[in-house]
Formats: C-alpha cells, sequence, structure tokens
C-alpha cells in the first residue's frame, strides 16, 4: 500500500527501512528511503507502521530471550 504519494513510499518501504536501518523518527525514515518530507500528510502514518514493527520487533526478541518461539 502507498503510505507517501509525494514520494511513492509503500509501508513495505517503511517497514524494511525500520528493520534495517532502525531510523527513532519518521523524518529520518525519510533520509533512510532517501527522500524527504513534502506535504507531511503521511508523518503519523509512517510513525504509526514504526510503532507497529518495533513492537512486533521487541515481541519476537522477548521471546527469543525467554526461549519461547
Amino acid at each position: 500500500m502507498i503510505v507517501c504519494s509525494c514520494n511513492v513510499l509503500s509501508d513495505h518501504d517503511i517497514r524494511n527501512a525500520v528493520a534495517v536501518q532502525t531510523p527513532r523518527t519518521a523524518g529520518q525514515v525519510y533520509g533512510c528511503l532517501g527522500c524527504s518530507a513534502r506535504c507531511g500528510r503521511c508523518v503519523q502514518t509512517i510513525r504509526k507502521i514504526m510503532d507497529d514493527a518495533q513492537s512486533a520487533c521487541a515481541s519476537t526478541c522477548r521471546g527469543a530471550h525467554d526461549g519461547g518461539s
């Protein structure tokens, strides 16, 4: 799904950037993907995708440390 129509960024692009380069802000996500915010309407959606991806990673890491799956 295209999240940023100005830069043609998909949710997949954002999840990959979060997984590989671990940006801490939406602005850093743009930088990781070689662009910058233009209209800014997608910032909240990017932040939500970042939060979801980081939560999923934290759950996976917690399970690995607990010896679970």
